[in-house]
């Protein structure tokens, strides 16, 4: 089935901070009709994350005849979730994620305490018939022994109750396949995260290739020092193999929406999602409904 295309909102975050419902429309009028919101305030909005009432956001939405599919929710606590869940659950939501995660090096045990509570959270989540998914960047690409993060979390998780949204630039950026990566993980993949990664980019592709050590500790300061926001481009106009990510998807049964995640760009945030939509257009296995 062809992957339907998206947009995660964290790629015009400056723009909606000022305007949500111009942006959304906007959004709307370039093709993206599937969006996942960025809550990064959820211990005081239960929502989107800007601050809209649940009803307003649904009638918005609707009015555009924009479907929301996820949302990253940050931070992401037991305490915060039935605010969290019934605000989803009037747009219609089903699917809510987590936002980012990192690990003491090595600690093993600490990893399985948070795949513990991932998979508290999927309970919860699937009692209001929605599912919880994991959000990955390049940290989840070390190796704790002979093992990489990620697959010690997929291993310490349950395949019902956690699914995954892989990040294929950032599994890239880790020095993953991200297309071996989509089949090994199947039946858990329900979305995908797509941007590019320029050909004049100043790092390597691979963060583990001279910008982060292997064996170091990764937390969110080193995350930021080392996020270069040069070292985002539009879809198409970088050197990722997108193709193949989405030729990998078809093996996904649970697999609906490929979704525009632009971290960084050096054009306006509007101007960049319309080249990214044009280079959408050129791709076999997706589908593009509502063309403006």
């Amino acid at each position: 089935m062809p992957l339907k295309v998206g947009i995660q909102l964290y790629s015009v975050k400056n723009a909606i901070a000022g305007n949500p419902r111009a942006v959304l429309e906007k959004l709307a009028e370039t093709g993206y009709r599937y969006v996942e919101a960025a809550n990064h305030n959820a211990g005081s909005d239960p929502g989107v994350g800007f601050g809209l009432p649940a009803r307003e956001m649904r009638q918005t939405l609707e009015e555009f005849g924009l479907k929301i599919v996820g949302c990253h929710v940050n931070p992401l606590r037991e305490e915060l979730l039935p605010a969290v869940l019934d605000y989803h659950a009037e747009l219609g939501n089903t699917q809510i994620g987590c936002d980012i995660e990192f690990y003491p090096y090595g600690d093993l045990d600490y990893l399985k305490r948070r795949c513990e509570m991932f998979n508290h959270i999927g309970e919860l989540c699937r009692e209001r018939g929605m599912r919880y998914y994991y959000h990955n960047h390049f940290q989840e690409f070390q190796r704790f022994g002979d093992e990489l993060v990620y697959d010690l979390i997929m291993e310490n998780t349950d395949p019902d109750l956690v699914y995954a949204e892989l990040d294929t630039y950032w599994a890239a950026r880790g020095g993953q396949d991200p297309a071996e990566l989509i089949r090994r993980y199947q039946d858990r993949v329900i979305l995908l995260h797509q941007k590019d990664f320029p050909a004049d980019a100043a790092q390597p592709l691979n963060m583990y290739d001279g910008v982060v050590d292997f064996r170091e500790a990764i937390d969110m300061e080193l995350f930021l020092r080392v996020k270069d926001p040069d070292g985002f481009t539009e879809i198409g106009t970088g050197t990722l193999p997108i193709q193949n990510y989405i030729e990998a998807a078809e093996s996904c049964p649970n697999l609906d929406y490929i979704l525009l995640e632009q971290d960084a760009t050096r054009l306006d945030e509007m101007e960049s999602i319309q080249i990214s939509m044009q280079a959408f257009r050129k791709f076999k296995g997706v589908e593009l409904l509502f063309l403006a």
